[in-house]
Order: C-alpha cells, then sequence, then structure tokens
C-alpha cells in the first residue's frame, strides 16, 4: 500500500491485535484488548470505525459478524511512524538520534557485538 494512514496511540493496540492473528470479530478484539485495557466494547467498536474509514483495516461480513483485518502491514507502520518521528524530534538526521539513544542505553556486550555487525553490513554496501 503506497499511503500509510496516521493511526494513533489507541488504533495502534487496536492493530496490534489484528496484526498477530485476523480476520476477527469485534468480540474477539475486545477480548484480546482486556487484559491491558480498561476499555468499554464501544470504545473497541469506536476505534475499528476509524481504522476502516482510515483504510488502515477492513471488514467482511458473514450475517451479522463482522471479521476485521489489516489493510496496512506492520512493518509499513512502523517504518513510517519511525520516519515521523526521526523528522519531528532530529530533523530528519538518523546520526543524532542514534548517538542520543546509544548514551542513554545501558548495552550488553552481545548487543554491541550486534550493533557493531549491523554497521559492518551497511558499510559493505
Amino acid at each position: 500500500m503506497s499511503h500509510i494512514p496516521n493511526i494513533s496511540d489507541a488504533e495502534w493496540e487496536v492493530m496490534k491485535v489484528l496484526w498477530t492473528r485476523s480476520p476477527r470479530s469485534a468480540n474477539e478484539i475486545i477480548q484480546a484488548l482486556e487484559d491491558h485495557s480498561e476499555w468499554k466494547p464501544k470504545t473497541v467498536r469506536t476505534l475499528l470505525n476509524r481504522l476502516v474509514q482510515k483504510q488502515a483495516a477492513a471488514f467482511s461480513r458473514d450475517g451479522k459478524v463482522y471479521a476485521y483485518y489489516p489493510l496496512v502491514s506492520e512493518e509499513d507502520c512502523v517504518r513510517t511512524e519511525t520516519r515521523f518521528f526521526l523528522n519531528r524530534i532530529y530533523g530528519g538526521s538518523f546520526k543524532p538520534m542514534l548517538a542520543s539513544f546509544l548514551r542513554e542505553t545501558q548495552l550488553t556486550s552481545e548487543e554491541i557485538g550486534e550493533l557493531k555487525q549491523i554497521l559492518d553490513d551497511k558499510s559493505v554496501c
């Protein structure tokens, strides 16, 4: 999909459920969200409707049951959110973000090795 819609934090939680397994009925989505949210069923249904309007999700209808599924991949949404964050906070520049992350985060030797390997692989390209 060429256009990735702007998804709110609450809508992102619903999308995570859909990305895990789809299609799902609204009731299945509500049950999946019960463990980590206090949203009423009506709230979840509103979020589903918004996602459909934004063309991030769609549904098929079987009688009275609506089965929801994602129209955008999690990978594409993560990539878009990352670009948005990078532009908003770091003016689109990756280096200051990485430097800030490395200064503020405790990394294990294994994690440092993995990062070095990623950088080495990148320098070969």
